[in-house]
């Protein structure tokens, strides 16, 4: 499920609870009729807001947990990642002070990035490099080198990061290798992805 997916089905439940105790007030069908769409009005009103705020990433740290778990956290100089419950770990980063949730997977060779994410991060493509393949978890993708000049995970900050760009990733960005390997270590103890950076 994608972050725009999960956050639209977030605010949807959200919406139906006023409108269903609207209806079970039996209030006057045309009275009942206005109240709804005063609450529809609102709810649209707030998602604009929450779009705009967040550069049309539409996650807010309430959403984030319901869909990816608690919230990642620092402790001294290691960043903690709870395993969502799908399983995965899922890091929230800043890419060129654009925020963005993505997928840890140290079976991708390479950090790789939508083609939405490399829009709002003004990611400086290579035109000169020939196309770059990386390998995922979910197969071999072909796609556009480039180069991120910040990515932050808690307090690691990773510069001058290759990364490949490619529309098969649809709206996902995944943590590759390159990123991890930077690490002074890394690794799971439980549930939980401890991150600790090579120098602070």
């Amino acid at each position: 499920m994608s972050d725009m997916t999960g956050n639209l089905i977030f605010y949807v439940l959200l919406l139906v609870l006023p409108l269903s105790a609207l209806f079970a007030r039996r209030l006057p069908l045309g009275r009942a009729a206005v109240m709804g769409l005063a609450w529809v009005g609102i709810f649209a009103v707030g998602l604009l807001v929450v779009g705009v705020v967040n550069q049309n990433q539409w996650l807010v740290s309430g959403t984030r947990a319901l869909f990816y778990g608690p919230d990642q956290t620092v402790v001294g100089s290691e960043v903690r990642i709870p395993m969502a419950d799908d399983g995965h770990f899922w890091a929230h980063a800043t890419i060129n002070g654009v925020e963005r949730t993505m997928l840890v997977d140290s079976g991708a060779t390479v950090t790789a990035l939508s083609t939405g994410t490399a829009a709002a991060a003004k990611i400086d493509f290579d035109t000169l490099s020939a196309p770059a393949v990386v390998n995922t978890a979910n197969g071999t993708v072909t796609g556009q080198s480039a180069t991120i000049d910040s990515l932050k995970v808690g307090g690691i900050t990773a510069t001058d990061l290759p990364t490949i760009v490619a529309p098969e990733f649809g709206d996902q960005d995944v943590l590759g290798m390159n990123f991890l390997s930077r690490l002074k270590s890394w690794r799971v103890e439980g549930k939980t992805l401890i991150l600790t950076p090579d120098h602070m």
